[in-house]
């Protein structure tokens, strides 16, 4: 299954967002309103839970500067990766999209593709106001 976010303008270099995203701390200013629990790990990983969904815990798979962070999950129960795409519009600015890919049977798919495209949106809105 793969989700793609809306693309949206951050008022950020390329280079600076992509660092920003590198550092797990920084989630907490993107997490939606009913985020039940924040915290960081590790210097490369969070555990974050929304309101009535189980925790999740995030890692930091990859960065390649300015253009890609790659977060996966740490638990092998729900595998997925969520991919930050980045492109510089200008010097001071540039575009970023979310992409959400994971392995999942039909009905846990069915389940949680609604809650999922949500917190991308919300995700991508929080960075767009940055």
């Amino acid at each position: 299954m793969e989700l793609n976010s809306k693309k949206v303008t951050v008022q950020k270099s390329a280079e600076e967002l992509c660092a920003f995203l590198s550092d797990v701390k920084n989630f907490e200013l993107l997490m939606p309103e009913n985020t039940s629990k924040f915290e960081v790990i590790r210097e490369d990983a969070f555990v974050f839970a929304l309101k009535g969904m189980p925790e999740i815990a995030l890692e930091v798979k990859k960065v390649e500067s300015p253009n890609k962070v790659i977060l996966g999950a740490i638990s092998d129960k729900i595998p997925f990766t969520l991919e930050g795409n980045i492109s510089e519009v200008t010097e001071s600015t540039s575009e970023i999209e979310l992409v959400f890919s994971g392995e999942f049977n039909a009905m846990m798919a069915m389940m949680i593709k609604g809650p999922i495209s949500k917190f991308l949106e919300t995700l991508t809105d929080n960075m767009a106001a940055l």
